[in-house]
């Protein structure tokens, strides 16, 4: 029955929806929905809340927050949602990839037509036992779906699949480090539960804002929601909370984790309250949140508003509703008034079984699990490296991975990272490539750092030689031997470059001996460059200075 009316709908869409609901765009059939009066009047509103503050306003603005007394404590939570790499939805066969065109990864289910059953990907499960037990939760051996009820046009079965009273994790924490710029210290935020959900579709609004258009492709989308404690206490901890999740979810790989391409979302509730108060203030959610810098910024400002209201006596203009950032104004604003729990009206999914796991099932996760983003931090940090080596090694799976097979082949730990967080890492920006696409294999570096310490060629050969690895790979022995870049130790050898040099620069020889103590550099220098860079740097000196120093 169901595929019945999907084909029908293929060839005749006219048969589903009035033809005033439906438009063509290159080629795409869209279903639009048209605005109802109050959604053109949240609009206009919201269209005018954008408007740029003028120069006066935001100055009055400013220096009433300067003046905001520090007695309020902010009190914040993050709900995240990951959306999962799995190679299908999370109730159908259709694949989604992020870019395709609209409508084109569909099918009866995630469309919610008449008669269409969902079926669980085995997949989505795996991913939420791993994200639970890396962060530290109680796992419910046997969990059930839930019908969330709310009605939108991107939701097309009125309902979104999901977890109510009993999610599959729950009762966890999420230890992280904050850098040392932003103060330091360790943090443990604790985290309330962990559910699988579906995504819903998403709306593309017309700029004249008379019209929508739905693109489905997004909905039936696997997601795990992430629900913090309210721990957080400021922007910083906020975003550094959220980041560390980032991490957590790539070194898992149960998600790429990239914002931009919304498989990251955070939604922020921050309330405040008088410092020793022990009942919450009202919360409010922001949305609209694309970077962890956007949600430091939003989260300062939300406080500040807060507070402002507060200290006013205006706390009852503060109400339970949902804002969004606007990175334009550098402001949140209105959005819509928050639904509470009793508006979804769950009650449990009758056309899913319970998720019922096996202690052989978790046991086998739990073994299969990579080292994680602590556990790791911890090890680099007992071999000696700076918290600030620490949190640049381990930001990213794949260099954390580069350093630790380098360090196998036997380099110095403190070498590799200091190689790695300069001169590559500044190749890898300037070609705005990654670690993974650089031509330097982690055994050439070891090779490299080796070559150095041993002597056998200096540290400005060695970053030559490095650069053309990183760009065209090789070998650092056989680069070596084909540029004749063999280091030279010889005591002889340097000194007759050293008295050539003295000769041929009379006069500065007299000002050095004269006091001009500096010009040290410049002999150095010369020697180098008649040695072609191959001149012991400790030698050259040593015997260059004993010359200089000479009264003969």
């Amino acid at each position: 029955m169901a595929s019945t009316i999907f084909r029908s709908f293929q060839v005749n869409p006219f048969l589903l929806y009035p033809t005033s609901l439906l438009r063509r765009r290159n080629g795409v059939l869209y279903c639009t929905t048209k605005a109802t009066q109050s959604q053109t009047d949240t609009q206009q509103r919201q269209q005018q809340q954008q408007q740029p503050q003028t120069k006066a306003s935001t100055s009055t603005q400013s220096k009433k927050l300067d003046k905001i007394p520090k007695d309020y404590e902010a009190i914040i939570g993050i709900e995240t949602h990951v959306q999962l790499s799995t190679l299908t939805k999370a109730f159908c066969g259709c694949p989604y990839n992020y870019g395709s065109p609209p409508n084109s990864c569909i099918c009866p289910i995630c469309m919610g037509l008449p008669g269409s059953l969902p079926v669980l990907n085995s997949k989505v499960i795996e991913f939420a036992v791993k994200l639970g037990l890396a962060l530290n939760c109680k796992l419910a051996f046997n969990s059930k779906f839930d019908r969330k009820q709310y009605f939108y046009p991107d939701l097309p079965k009125g309902y979104q699949i999901s977890q109510f009273d009993v999610p599959i994790a729950a009762g966890g924490y999420l230890d992280l480090d904050i850098p040392v710029e932003f103060g330091g210290g360790h943090k443990r935020f604790g985290i309330t539960r962990v559910h699988m959900e579906e995504d819903a579709g998403k709306l593309l609004h017309t700029e004249n804002g008379n019209y929508s258009q739905v693109d489905l492709n997004r909905a039936g989308v696997p997601l795990l929601e992430i629900v913090s404690e309210p721990d957080m206490r400021n922007g910083i901890e906020a975003a550094e909370y959220a980041a560390e999740v980032q991490r957590l979810v790539r070194y898992l790989g149960v998600s790429n984790g990239n914002m931009q391409e919304g498989s990251l979302r955070c939604d922020v509730n921050v309330s405040i309250r008088p410092i020793g108060q022990s009942k919450f203030g009202t919360k409010v959610e922001i949305k609209n949140l694309n970077s962890f810098a956007s949600m430091g910024r939003a989260i300062d400002f939300e406080i500040s508003r807060q507070v402002l209201l507060h200290s006013q006596g205006h706390e009852d203009q503060i109400v339970q509703e949902t804002r969004l950032w606007e990175e334009g104004t550098q402001r949140t604003i209105t959005m819509r008034k928050k639904e509470g729990l009793a508006d979804y009206r769950y009650f449990p999914e009758p056309d899913l079984p319970a998720v019922i796991l096996s202690h052989e099932y978790v046991d086998g996760i739990q073994n299969s699990l990579p080292e994680l983003p602590e556990i790791k931090r911890r090890r680099y940090e007992k071999m000696g490296l700076s918290m600030q080596d620490v949190l640049f090694l381990a930001n990213d799976k794949n260099v954390a991975e580069f350093f630790d097979t380098t360090l196998a082949k036997g380099a110095d730990a403190k070498l590799v990272a200091n190689w790695i967080m300069s001169d590559i890492a500044a190749f890898m920006k300037n070609e705005k490539l990654t670690i993974n696409e650089i031509r330097l294999t982690p055994e050439e570096l070891s090779e490299l750092i080796a070559s150095i310490k041993g002597g056998v060629i200096s540290g400005k050969i060695g970053k030559e030689i490095l650069f053309e690895l990183l760009a065209k790979g090789g070998s650092v022995k056989e680069l070596i031997d084909k540029k004749d870049l063999v280091q030279i130790v010889d005591p002889v050898e340097i000194e007759k470059m050293v008295d050539k040099v003295i000769a041929e620069n009379p006069k500065q020889v007299d000002q050095y001996r004269g006091g001009k103590t500096k010009l040290q550099g410049f002999f150095a220098g010369q020697v180098m460059k008649l040695s072609k860079g191959k001149a012991n740097p400790g030698l050259l000196n040593k015997i260059l200075l004993e010359k200089l120093n000479s009264k003969s």
